[in-house]
């Protein structure tokens, strides 16, 4: 059996979180850096080798103590270490200290409010929440952050009992953005079109440009401020319509 912290030319795992998950009655857990692992479960962090310490499936991490080969392909139907670590890293429990866990939940929910708030309206108003009122309504809703789940997937969680406490609904806005060209032109376009998902149409009427655009609700504040210090008052932002949308939409 390989063991993680001997022999002494071995490299001594610091700095380690760990992820465990139980399968076919046996304990999984990987070795990961800290603070890596919500990075890949909410798609920021790409590569595996920034999250994994070692791409060993151990039975006890804090003895070194890696799991067989048949226990791998007992639990897991295959022995692929780095896909097996993947699994545990998509599916396994986090292990922090209670202060830690916290620590986590308290970002987590913080960048959860921010994207419901991002992504959603109040129909009747056909504006978009303050981060304020998502918060108050999620704890009425008494919403729990799932540390085994990723931004995105508690997002849509909180979003679906939001509903049950007030108007909402997830949509992007179709925006139309006018400007002079001399009040900021090229720049300010291209600042603009990076804060839209899509541009539906552009045209110059002489010598003002306007932007047919599609955002997501969060984005509406930031393009009327940067519109206005950009042209000092003078650009324009009408709200055309709301489009709806569908549950199994990519938004994120």
């Amino acid at each position: 059996m390989s063991k993680i912290f001997t022999p002494t030319n071995q490299i001594r795992l610091t700095n380690v979180a760990i992820v465990r998950l139980k399968k076919g009655g046996k304990r999984f857990e990987i070795a990961c850096y800290k603070n890596k692992v919500l990075s890949w479960r909410s798609n920021s962090e790409k590569d595996i080798d920034e999250v994994l310490q070692t791409h060993t499936v151990f039975t006890n991490v804090s003895k070194g103590q890696a799991a067989k080969k048949d226990e791998l392909q007992k639990a897991f139907n295959k022995t692929d270490e780095t896909e097996i670590c993947k699994e545990i890293l998509s599916k396994g429990e986090l292990q922090v200290s209670e202060k830690e866990r916290q620590s986590v939940l308290d970002t987590q929910l913080s960048s959860i409010i921010n994207s419901v708030a991002a992504l959603c309206v109040n129909p009747e108003t056909r504006r978009p929440y303050s981060a304020s009122i998502i918060e108050k309504s999620l704890k009425d809703a008494h919403f729990s952050v799932k540390m085994n789940k990723n931004t995105k997937q508690n997002t849509l969680e909180a979003i679906k009992m939001l509903r049950e406490h007030l108007p909402i609904e997830r949509s992007r806005m179709k925006l139309r953005v006018s400007f002079a060209g001399k009040e900021g032109g090229g720049k300010l376009k291209e600042s603009v079109v990076k804060l839209a998902n899509a541009v539906e149409h552009e045209e110059w009427e002489e010598s003002t440009l306007h932007l047919t655009l599609l955002i997501d609700p969060g984005q509406y504040r930031v393009i009327d401020e940067l519109v206005r210090n950009e042209t000092k008052g003078k650009g324009l932002l009408e709200l055309l319509e709301l489009k709806e949308v569908v549950e199994n939409e990519e938004v994120f």
